[in-house]
């Protein structure tokens, strides 16, 4: 090899960014099952399988607690299990202790010495790493997926103090991401919103992003017609409403509905069903796998979310990568998935009849007509693609400029 090809090589080599040790701090992380444990493994998964040394560090799902190496995802990655206790007005959620956050903090990022760390929420994890990172000089960035409004039922708060108790929780989320060189939120809607409740300015909207070759579209001809909605079986769902609004279509239709999730309100809705005359045509699935997720999505005539507080709703984009229609409420972020008239409507929120009558215009479209709506539903998703978040966290995390994807914009929009 001569000199100077030996000098371009190395200059090639050079060029190459090295692998980051990356510490991805989450207060929720499976086995729990919601959309900022799924994000939070996906990433910490993606990385890995871009050559990352990836470490998580989260409440123990048990009284096991200890540094284990996990599969999630496809990829093996070492998690922190803190000690944990269960937090029991909520159906599962477990939290680290808070009065030993900092010293746990402490422990992790002086034996892993992390290049980054990465917190998903302002809450006990996000906070005691930000503030002992912060105090190594670490870079960090943020992701807030966390409504306080969201988990606020699960308290044992009368409602007359609520109110206060929010406001006291946004104030701590704008302490905790002031020590952030960046903060993310999935998508344009929810970034807004946590600039509108905090002191936080220039918060980027990264999508959660999902891999759409792992879903099944199906575009056989419907054989019947069913409902579907995959989410926590909580209140902050509103799924009242979507059983409500199942028991008023017309009984000519045949709708069967099948909700996937477990919660606190099992039991209720279930009795719910019943009492509304449907409950031979509602199944409740509970928590299922993964294959039996996507068996559910593709044989799905129409995906139903009712829910008024999303900042994203990865269910609603495992539906549309299924090539679903989607009847969504017009809150928060579903507007930026769901693109009335094209690949699904939108409904009035907490309206039974506009959801009853939004999912009659879908049910009652003729094949050809459903079929073009699958094939918004496909196109919509591609700007979601989990490679390109990726791709995006890279760059935050090594202190490189990005621009916000956009995925909320008309596919000609896109196009140009």
């Amino acid at each position: 090899m001569s000199a100077s090809q030996g000098a371009a090589s190395q200059g090639a080599a050079s060029s190459t960014p090295r692998p980051l040790r990356v510490l991805i701090g989450a207060d929720t992380f499976p086995p729990d099952v919601n959309g900022a444990a799924n994000f939070a493994a996906r990433l910490a998964a993606g990385l890995t399988e871009r050559g990352h040394d990836v470490h998580v560090m989260a409440p123990a799902a048990s009284r096991r607690h200890g540094d284990f190496t996990e599969d999630h995802d496809g990829a093996r990655f070492v998690v922190h299990r803190l000690s944990s206790y269960r937090w029991y007005p909520h159906d599962w959620l477990r939290f680290a202790l808070p009065w030993r956050m900092q010293a746990n903090s402490a422990r992790v990022l002086d034996a892993f010495k992390p290049d980054v760390v990465h917190i998903q929420s302002h809450i006990v994890v996000g906070r005691g790493l930000a503030r002992q990172a912060s105090k190594r000089g670490i870079r960090i960035i943020g992701t807030n997926h966390f409504m306080p409004e969201n988990m606020i039922e699960h308290t044992l708060l009368p409602k007359f103090l609520r109110r206060k108790a929010i406001e006291i929780a946004w104030n701590d989320a704008s302490k905790t991401f002031s020590l952030c060189e960046a903060v993310t939120s999935p998508s344009r809607k929810a970034a807004d919103f946590l600039e509108a409740e905090t002191n936080l300015r220039g918060v980027h909207a990264i999508s959660c992003g999902i891999d759409a070759s792992l879903y099944a579209p199906s575009f056989e001809k419907r054989s019947d017609n069913r409902v579907v909605f995959v989410g926590r079986v909580t209140g902050e769902k509103h799924l009242d409403v979507l059983l409500k609004a199942i028991a008023t279509l017309d009984p000519a239709l045949d709708v069967k509905l099948d909700i996937v999730g477990g919660g606190d309100l099992m039991n209720q809705l279930k009795q719910l069903s019943k009492d509304l005359g449907i409950g031979n045509r509602v199944s409740f699935l509970g928590y299922v796998t993964d294959t039996q997720l996507r068996a559910a999505l593709t044989r799905a005539t129409v995906f139903a979310m009712p829910s008024i507080a999303e900042l994203q709703s990865i269910a609603t984009m495992e539906a549309m990568a299924s090539a679903l229609p989607i009847v969504a409420a017009n809150a928060m972020a579903l507007p930026h998935l769901v693109h009335h008239g094209e690949n699904g409507y939108l409904f009035e929120p907490g309206s039974v009849s506009d959801l009853a009558a939004k999912l009659t215009d879908v049910l009652s479209l003729s094949d050809d007509q459903l079929t073009e709506m699958k094939k918004s539903s496909l196109k919509y998703i591609a700007a979601h693609d989990i490679r390109r978040t990726l791709t995006i966290f890279e760059s935050l995390y090594r202190g490189e400029p990005v621009t916000d994807p956009v995925t909320d914009a008309s596919i000609d929009e896109q196009a140009s």
